[in-house]
């Protein structure tokens, strides 16, 4: 069953972010950002962590997951000092940055990228 959540979950929040795009005028950076702001203001709340619970990665994985895991990084952060508030999201989500970066430039170095006009 934990496969069949994640799958549904994961699911659901793309295809929120694909009618986002699609109904909308939204760009898709601007989808981005909401999705990220969503997942930080719902762990805030205190209510991404219990869909985390029920569906793991597929909670983790998609673009609210990073506003959750910065969210809870600063909120545990800020349990030690206020520091700890404002390093403490980066701290949490340090591998997902360090990867995207690091994909982002590897892709960067083996495709050409094109200019839009």
């Amino acid at each position: 069953m934990e496969y069949v959540y994640t799958f549904l979950i994961g699911g659901a929040i793309c295809v929120i972010g694909q009618i986002l795009m699609d109904v909308t005028k939204l760009t898709a950076p601007r989808v981005l950002v909401l999705l990220v702001v969503a997942g930080a203001v719902l762990q805030g709340l205190h209510l991404y962590e219990p869909l985390v619970q029920l569906a793991q990665t597929g909670a983790r994985v998609p673009l609210p997951g990073f506003g959750y895991a910065l969210a809870k990084g600063a909120m545990e952060g800020a349990k030690e000092s206020f520091l700890g508030a404002i390093t403490g999201g980066v701290k949490a989500a340090s591998g997902g940055i360090t990867i995207a970066i690091a994909w982002g430039y590897l892709i960067a170095l083996i495709f050409n990228p094109k200019s839009i006009r």
